[in-house]
């Protein structure tokens, strides 16, 4: 199972009552955090979330309100006493800004690992025990979506290896997809388990205009998490002159994207009340959720 959080829901600065948006999504105890604005430390601990289950951080983009945040995150996993390795994710040039950033929190007690993706193209690799895939938004500059899979092995079924004699030594080797040779049998995963189970799926998209292809990258999303810049469609020519999205555009990459649930996120400053433009994005998507700072979900299905 995956637990969710959507530490904060701010676009452009942190406001006195909204966080900067940053998306937590944890799996046994390792952490993925996407994006982090000034502040993020402190959204996470007014969540409840624990930093030192960070293993990997994935930035989107390097506007101020993704990234401004690093250096404080880093020092607080520091004082946590955070060990081993953190991933650092993002498209390329992230290396020259966090190396940057870094003359304010040189002294790590862990190690930052930083990889740089090609903003223009997908890219996918494997993190904290999740599939990441990458594909590039199109926004004022280049700027990456991210979708989280968990790839769920088979249900094991102990009925099947009793009734082959096959030793108990083995049955963990056998489930985690290996075949198992014993006596002169060849046993494989598939002749002791029952059918697979469907992968669990989270969608990150921020910001960016609206285009098509959204739709294709979140298909069958368990939970899409996309920015709403703004409520109300009569500010369709400013969110475009801004390359961000209206509330109806979220939901129309969810409808398309057959994504089961939406969490808005990345409220507009000016937007002081989302929840009176909830029915512009019901009204294309029923199970729309207007977020606020904090939310979660665990998804187990």
């Amino acid at each position: 199972m995956l637990d969710v959080c959507l530490a904060g829901t701010s676009g452009m600065m942190p406001l006195k009552n909204r966080w900067l948006s940053s998306l937590w999504v944890e799996y046994q105890g390792m952490a993925v955090l996407v994006d982090c604005g000034e502040g993020t430390q402190l959204a996470l601990s007014h969540a409840g979330l624990k930093h030192c289950h960070i293993d990997a951080i994935l930035i989107t983009h390097f506007h101020a309100d993704h990234i401004s945040g690093l250096p404080g995150m880093l020092l607080a996993l520091t004082n946590y006493g955070k060990t081993g390795k953190v991933q650092l994710y993002g498209p390329v040039g992230l290396r020259g800004i966090v190396n940057k950033l870094r003359c304010i929190c040189a002294h790590l007690s862990f190690e930052l690992e930083i990889i740089e993706l090609n903003p223009k193209q997908c890219s996918c690799f494997d993190t904290a025990g999740l599939h990441i895939e990458a594909m590039p938004l199109e926004h004022s500059t280049p700027c990456l979506g991210y979708a989280m899979s968990l790839f769920r092995k088979p249900v094991f079924n102990p009925d099947k290896a009793r009734a082959l004699e096959i030793p108990l030594q083995y049955w963990k080797t056998l489930h985690a997809g290996n075949s198992v040779e014993h006596e002169g049998k060849l046993f494989t995963t598939e002749m002791v388990t029952d059918k697979a189970r469907k992968t669990i799926k989270v969608t990150y998209m921020t910001d960016s205009l609206y285009f098509a292809q959204m739709s294709d990258f979140a298909y069958n999303s368990d939970l899409l998490v996309c920015e709403g810049m703004y409520g109300d469609d009569t500010s369709a020519q400013k969110s475009n002159d801004k390359h961000h999205m209206l509330f109806s555009q979220a939901a129309t990459v969810a409808k398309n994207s057959c994504s089961k649930q939406l969490w808005l996120t990345h409220y507009s400053p000016s937007l002081v009340c989302p929840y009176e433009f909830e029915h512009e994005a019901k009204s294309i998507f029923a199970n729309t959720v207007i977020s606020k700072d904090g939310q979660k979900i665990t998804i187990e299905e």
